[in-house]
């Protein structure tokens, strides 16, 4: 009972310090030598009192992804695949309207002060913005938005 215990209160004090999903826990866990059952005990107490959520932590790290950082829906369900989050969390989390995209990654290039005067112009703001998570469809639209609200 006492090294479950202390499992249990090394992932908590863990992810009081960093938000981490339930499986960036269990391998945490698990790099610190703390055995299969140990790990299973603790997440389960920590996943039952509400401390560890891998759909709260999805919601959120996509919320701040987008508004903080102005990552796209590929980015950020691809980083959330790193970090052991399941398919449908992703998919809930990264759900997000095409139009509220498309402004968002416009509101990125005039942000950057991008100009967009000829290709080679538009072709940077391509690459930019795709390599933000932005696919080439809304990044297309983002940067004729763009340019509409420049010219």
């Amino acid at each position: 009972m006492a090294r479950e215990r202390d499992a249990f209160e090394a992932a908590l004090g863990s992810i009081r310090r960093r938000e981490r999903s339930t499986a960036e826990v269990v391998d945490w866990l698990a790099e610190r030598d703390f055995g299969s059952e140990e790990i299973e005990d603790a997440v389960g107490r920590l996943i039952e009192i509400g401390e560890l959520d891998d759909e709260r932590f999805a919601r959120l790290f996509a919320e701040d992804k987008r508004e903080l950082s102005g990552w796209g829906p590929e980015r950020i369900a691809g980083t959330l695949r790193e970090r052991g989050i399941d398919r449908h969390l992703i998919e809930g989390a990264c759900a997000d309207e095409r139009p509220e995209q498309v402004e968002r990654a416009a509101t990125l290039l005039r942000q950057r002060n991008s100009a967009l005067e000829d290709d080679r112009d538009r072709a940077r703001a391509l690459s930019f913005l795709t390599r933000r998570g932005y696919d080439y469809e809304v990044a297309h639209d983002a940067i004729r938005t763009a340019e509409r609200a420049a010219g």
